[in-house]
């Protein structure tokens, strides 16, 4: 008992790098989904084009291989990443891609007189966004934000094939310690379960919250 307590402290140390992981990670995939959003939407056509070049690579390429390439690839050109950053830049880019889109349907979503009426206010571009339509587009990208959270979060196995001690190379290690499968693998699909509904209810509070005062915009 006291072996597999040991053992499970193990899991539980990489279950704390799985929640950074996800944690950073999605706060990367935020940034890179707004900005790519937006420079999608964006006059300038450079600025648009660089944001669809950036989502169609990311989303068109597999993690392994967009790990593989920060992780390894990367220091010949001189840029040298902990196993962490690496998995957190891979990670981040990869679903801040996908949320690229999501952003950019959201804001397309709003109805027009909105922006019309933006415009009769005579509000600059960026004061149309900050206080009328992003307010209104953010409530429809929650539900697949918290979605593309939950993907990144599944994600972060894939960082165990770069030595990253998250709780999926721990149980590895642990299985290979004991030989057994069953309560390793367990565990951890518990653990991620548990994850998952961290941020299923982080994100469904957060949607309730948003929504007040927004009637019809659910």
């Amino acid at each position: 008992m006291a072996e597999w307590s040991g053992y499970l402290t193990l899991i539980l140390q990489g279950a704390l790098v799985t929640a950074q992981l996800t944690l950073l990670g999605s706060a990367l995939a935020l940034v890179a989904a707004f900005a790519a959003g937006l420079a999608r939407l964006a006059p300038f056509a450079p600025l648009n084009w660089l944001a669809t070049v950036y989502i169609e690579f990311f989303r068109g390429t597999s993690i392994f291989v967009q790990l593989f390439w920060v992780y390894f690839v990367l220091p010949f050109a001189g840029v040298s990443l902990s196993p962490l950053m690496a998995g957190v830049l891979a990670l981040g880019l990869n679903v801040g891609a996908y949320g690229a889109e999501v952003v950019r349907g959201a804001i397309l979503s709003v109805p027009k007189d909105q922006y019309e009426a933006t415009i009769a206010l005579n509000l600059t571009r960026l004061q149309r966004m900050r206080h009328v339509i992003i307010p209104q587009a953010l409530p429809l990208m929650l539900p697949t934000f918290g979605n593309n959270a939950i993907e990144l979060l599944k994600g972060t196995a894939v960082v165990s094939l770069i030595s990253l001690s998250d709780m999926t190379f721990q149980a590895q290690v642990v299985r290979a310690q004991t030989g057994s499968t069953l309560i390793p693998f367990v565990t951890i699909l518990i653990l991620y379960f548990a994850f998952a509904m961290v941020i299923t209810t982080g994100v469904k509070a957060l949607e309730r919250r948003m929504t007040r005062g927004l009637d019809g915009v659910r």
